[in-house]
């Protein structure tokens, strides 16, 4: 043999062998598909072995083993009336394991509650799941609703809501600490029918309105005082733009938190937002009257798409509004809600894995 083919032979055995083909777990969900039963789904080159959890940070080896070898990316899990359920993907080229669970709480008469765990976030982390609830009002759950939303372990319940809607719609969710700042409806709602533009300019506003309730918020969250969960009547507008800031101080892209802000117009079951409004109530509360006035709309018992008249996510307008007037959201969350970059750090330790 050759000088040459010598070399060329002992070159090509020196090189380093292919690593095996990695699972590279992505795109994974978990969705009720029907009471009783939730089905997680994964895209992947290789197999997978399923666990599953009641407790979203058990590792694999306090989890227990529901699949193995799982190549077909969807699996099938029996759900427990109130334990919620955590699956962890592990892949079994590498052994790096996934974390997903339902994005919604499945309530019988609940409205757009669900869980910000599993974004991702600063440093190539995610979200943890179970420690960030966002939902609508809460006047009509049932008991097996309030059982489910008790075996959360709730620390705190903060209600973004007006002292008007307050009154209609109180709470029903029990045992958890309740904070609330008053305000008035009247400082929230735009003049006239209410239009896209105007819409518009209420998200404008949002960032003045909110600060009272945010900093108590944020306060909580920086003490590691989750798990948490926050709300307005819809879950959308005003818990929208909180959960935009949560989000973004733990460094979740932009568009991937436009995205979770638009899961409410298909989480949303506004019947399930406010009671039935009493006409006599409605005779002489301006509040209770425009509430009775959508309970009435056949269009307002439908969610509609969150955009402006541009169809242009309405929740940019108020994140807009923060960068114009501070040059960034960590701007604004230190002077006006009193979270340092200190703080974020420390939000982004407790709170991303």
């Amino acid at each position: 043999m050759s000088r040459r083919l010598v070399a060329l032979a002992l070159s090509i055995a020196l090189l380093p062998l292919a690593a095996p083909a990695r699972a590279e777990v992505s795109a994974a969900a978990a969705m009720r598909a029907e009471p009783g039963k939730v089905v997680v789904t994964w895209q992947a080159k290789g197999p997978v072995d399923v666990f599953v959890s009641d407790d979203p940070a058990a590792d694999v080896a306090h989890a227990t083993r529901v699949s193995d070898d799982d190549k077909d990316g969807r699996f099938e899990a029996p759900a427990d009336a109130l334990a919620r359920p955590y699956f962890l993907l592990r892949d079994e080229a590498d052994g790096k394991v996934t974390r997903v669970g339902e994005r919604l709480l499945p309530l019988l008469q609940g409205s757009n509650f669900r869980d910000l765990g599993g974004y991702p976030a600063a440093g190539g982390r995610h979200v943890k799941w179970g420690l960030f609830f966002r939902s609508g009002a809460t006047p009509l759950l049932t008991r097996e609703d309030a059982a489910k939303i008790q075996a959360l372990g709730l620390h705190e319940m903060v209600d973004l809501r007006s002292n008007e809607e307050r009154v209609l719609a109180p709470s029903k969710i029990e045992g958890v600490e309740y904070v609330a700042v008053g305000y008035s409806m009247t400082n929230l709602m735009p003049k006239g029918a209410i239009t896209a533009d105007r819409m518009a300019a209420l998200y404008q506003g949002f960032p003045d309105l909110l600060k009272p309730q945010l900093k108590i918020l944020f306060a909580d969250l920086v003490r590691g005082d989750g798990p948490v969960v926050y709300n307005c009547s819809a879950g959308q507008d005003r818990t929208g733009f909180a959960t935009a800031l949560i989000l973004s101080a733990l460094g979740v892209p932009r568009d991937v938190i436009v995205a979770d802000y638009h899961l409410s117009t298909e989480y949303r079951r506004p019947e399930f937002e406010m009671p039935k409004i009493d006409p006599a109530m409605a005779a002489s509360n301006p509040t209770a009257a425009m509430f009775a006035s959508f309970q009435k709309d056949p269009n307002a018992a439908k969610p509609m798409p969150l955009y402006s008249a541009e169809h242009r996510s309405l929740i940019l307008y108020a994140l807009d509004a923060v960068e114009q007037r501070y040059g960034s959201v960590e701007a604004y969350l230190d002077k006006e809600l009193g979270v340092s970059a200190a703080d974020i750090e420390k939000l982004r330790a407790e709170y991303l894995e």
